[in-house]
């Protein structure tokens, strides 16, 4: 199968960019007032008729909020793996999943063994979280809430509320989270845990 030209590449922009607009039930001049460009040339970068430039693109990846890749779709090339990035914080390594600039932003976390479990040093800041426990026995303290998770198990809470993770054991553990700003929250809630299924400490 040919690879798609650059030509081929700048000429879907346009195309892209019109459903992407529709897709956010944002009008011309509405697009136009946001990003300071001219309605006429948004227009015309929808149409084809103007070439897509740095300085057009940036300010509408930020509206709809995209990378830039995706806006342009320019083709993958080379190495088709995905190089993520490990960030180790707290004592903890958090490998991103996901690249959107804004919006919902997904995790997998690993919390390493340990001679003996740590105590809980809870923390707050806006959003609102989920996650799932892939392996390990996750201790979730939040608020006056201190539960247990075994593998299989998720939860959602307000990170605005004291909390902390760890491992309620001592051993590894392995989760995935997805994080979102105050007020955006996953589409699929977990059931409340009931005091059957999670161990209190």
């Amino acid at each position: 199968m040919d690879q798609p030209t650059d030509d081929d590449v700048l000429d879907a922009v346009g195309a892209r960019l019109r459903a992407l607009r529709r897709e956010r039930g944002i009008t011309l001049a509405e697009l136009a007032s946001t990003t300071g460009v001219s309605e006429s040339t948004l227009s015309r970068l929808e149409s084809g008729q103007r070439r897509p430039s740095l300085e057009l693109l940036l300010p509408l990846a930020r509206i709809y909020d995209v990378p830039l890749d995706d806006l342009v779709g320019a083709p993958r090339v080379g190495d088709p793996r995905i190089h993520l990035k490990p960030i180790s914080r707290f004592g903890m390594t958090f490998v991103p999943l996901s690249r959107r600039p804004g919006g919902v932003h997904a995790f997998k976390m690993v919390i390493p063994a340990r001679p003996e479990p740590l105590e809980p040093t809870p923390q707050t800041h806006e959003g609102f979280e989920w996650l799932y426990v892939l392996n390990g026995r996750l201790r979730l303290v939040t608020g006056e809430r201190d539960l247990t998770l075994p593998p299989g198990e998720a939860a959602e809470f307000d990170t605005s509320l004291p909390h902390w993770l760890g491992s309620s054991d001592g051993g590894a553990v392995e989760l995935l989270i997805l994080f979102g700003l105050q007020g955006v929250r996953a589409h699929v809630q977990g059931e409340p845990h009931r005091p059957s299924r999670a161990g209190r400490r």
